[in-house]
């Protein structure tokens, strides 16, 4: 059976990822599908630090403003979309080219993860249910952060859903985010995984500078229109960083200055939790962008590992 490739582009978030997928795709004849679990939603541009028509420079994107920040977009809709893109890619014959810093959506390309056969305990979850109507949800979601604090720092706790679930799978004896040996690789697909990297300090530096841009560029006021269109702060989509910040800026909650230094801390971490995660794709190779002079000879590298992996 052959396998089609799918060359991943990834790394923490402002790493640089958007410029040179860009090149990339250009050289490589590519189309891009978005692995970025903020550029799905529409209206949600400057936070998102969304790639714009002028920057796509004609390469043909996927999975961008994709669906309204009311849609409870998940990880098995994700594949779902991404699988019919690459076939659609492939009839082309183009090349794929995943781009973003998503990692439960990159796993759901690179592992054989079958939604629709989940081990859902009805009984348990059921039990989950009770416990929260009794308790509330800052008490389950303090249970879930003993079980497994990485899940709880990714999932909101007014997610009441996927905290359930978090908790339905901690107690049968797995975390949510699970690397062990029983993920099997997808017999569909030859992932080429391309991760990108910063020293930390410049990593940060770079982070710190993207969201003084986003202020600038006006997120206070997306978040103002995107509230007065009636999304509301508990969607998924509003719990994004930066979107939850701004939001309890405009409540009283936070200080002008308190929001913006908070998405800048929560942005930094988020970037370390990525490096983190991408350290367990084991064969995927890594490309350091301070040891690079200019764009070109980065990109020259890239393509020159990508066409040993075809």
């Amino acid at each position: 059976m052959n396998k089609t490739p799918i060359i991943i582009l990834t790394g923490p978030t402002a790493v640089g990822k958007t410029d040179l997928s860009i090149k990339l795709a250009k050289s490589l004849n590519a189309e891009i599908i978005s692995a970025d679990s903020m550029q799905i939603y529409k209206h949600m541009d400057i936070g998102s630090a969304k790639v714009t028509e002028e920057e796509m420079d004609g390469v043909v994107h996927h999975l961008i403003n994709e669906v309204t920040p009311d849609y409870a977009f998940s990880v098995s809709e994700f594949q779902t979309r991404a699988k019919k893109y690459i076939e659609e890619i492939n009839e082309k014959n183009k090349n794929v080219l995943v781009t973003g810093g998503t990692g439960l959506y990159l796993n759901s390309l690179i592992y054989n993860m079958d939604f629709a056969k989940s081990d859902a305990n009805e009984e348990l979850r059921e039990s989950l249910k009770i416990e929260l109507e009794q308790n509330g949800i800052e008490y389950m979601h303090n249970k879930l952060k003993e079980l497994d604090s990485e899940a709880a720092s990714r999932i909101h706790k007014n997610n009441t859903k996927r905290v359930i679930r978090a908790l339905e799978v901690c107690i049968s004896g797995k975390k949510m985010n699970d690397f062990s040996n029983d993920l099997k690789f997808n017999d569909n697909y030859n992932p080429i995984i391309i991760v990108l990297n910063r020293e930390r300090e410049h990593l940060y530096e770079r982070i710190n500078k993207r969201v003084d841009i986003m202020i600038n560029n006006g997120l206070v006021d997306e978040v103002k229109k995107l509230l007065s269109m009636g999304y509301d702060k508990e969607m998924i989509s509003m719990q994004g960083i930066g979107y939850k910040e701004i939001i309890k800026y405009l409540d009283g909650e936070y200080s002008y200055d308190e929001a913006i230094e908070i998405i800048k801390r929560d942005s930094r971490r988020y970037a370390k939790r990525q490096i983190t995660w991408f350290k367990r794709y084991k064969d995927a190779k890594w490309f350091n962008l301070d040891e690079y002079k200019n764009l070109e000879i980065l990109q020259q590298d890239i393509s020159t590992h990508i066409e040993k992996m075809l």
